[in-house]
């Protein structure tokens, strides 16, 4: 029985396979990419069968790429090798975000800069403040989390994010935080704490550029709203 098992899943993994060569990646189904990251599942269930599972479990695509290794473990028939394949795509688009801002100027409210917030916070279920440091010529230099709260408030403290800038001798920055309870927009306290941030960091020439809000697949550039 276990042989005939493995038949069927390599025969699963073999059509997924092959039409990813031959079609266009829009053209497949979600679970069908899904079982191609996988690879392999085991013998009692098949590669096309756990990608649905996963992806109903999750809610689509998203909220699999943002699970938990602990999470994605625990689910039945999952092995080490499909959690790692797993893990590994958002933090590879991560990087490959990163490298562009090293090579290109960064814009307030630009596009390549909400991309990799979206990217840096999806999944955190509690409030992270942090900075993207930039060089005279607002290419990036680091990406850097420097506080972190509970699911709808964090303590910032001024005094550590000029620390920050100063560690990295940047010359600007984009503040960021995000709002896990899904509202993106920047409330009092956001503004109030930029604005404190603002005349600090001006005291040292440290220039903020912007400070983006996120939550889910919404970016609020503060910039952008003319809240700077």
């Amino acid at each position: 029985m276990a042989q005939v098992a493995h038949i069927v899943e390599s025969a699963v993994e073999r059509r997924s396979r092959e039409r990813l060569f031959t079609v266009a990646s829009p053209c497949l189904s979600d679970a069908e990419l899904v079982a191609s990251v996988l690879g392999t599942a085991n013998a009692e269930t098949d590669t096309l069968e756990l990608a649905h599972e996963l992806l109903s479990r999750y809610g689509g695509v998203l909220g699999l790429l943002t699970a938990k290794a602990e999470s994605l473990l625990a689910v039945g028939h999952m092995r080490d090798a499909n959690v790692a394949a797993l893990l590994a795509i958002p933090e590879l688009l991560k990087r490959a975000e990163s490298s562009k801002l090293t090579r290109a100027p960064v814009v307030s409210s630009s596009d390549e800069v909400r991309r990799f917030l979206g990217l840096h916070l999806a999944g955190e279920e509690r409030e992270v403040f942090g900075a993207l440091l930039l060089d005279t010529r607002h290419r990036l230099i680091a990406a850097e989390d420097i506080f972190f709260g509970s699911i709808d408030r964090t303590a910032v403290y001024p005094r550590e994010v000029a620390k920050c800038c100063l560690r990295h001798n940047a010359a600007a920055v984009v503040l960021f935080h995000n709002h896990p309870s899904g509202n993106a927009e920047p409330s009092q306290g956001d503004r109030d704490l930029t604005k404190r941030l603002q005349l600090l960091l001006d005291e040292i020439d440290v220039r903020v550029v912007d400070h983006v809000v996120v939550a889910g697949l919404r970016r609020v550039s503060m910039a952008e709203r003319g809240m700077l």
